[in-house]
């Protein structure tokens, strides 16, 4: 079989999702700090101190 070039607006739309891939790959690793910090009036703090007040 031959190999047929891709479009233009084709090479472009893979480069970009290789891009995009690499970027969501990257963004999930989230760093320590203090936006990643939970907080004490979070929701889900106060949920989590509540059962484990229940589980003692």
């Amino acid at each position: 079989m031959a190999v047929t070039r891709l479009k233009r607006k084709d090479r472009r739309n893979k480069n970009f999702a290789k891009q995009e891939v690499d970027f969501l790959k990257r963004a999930t690793n989230i760093e320590l700090g203090s936006r990643s910090a939970q907080s004490k009036k979070d929701q889900l703090a106060k949920n989590n101190a509540v059962l484990a007040s229940l589980a003692k």
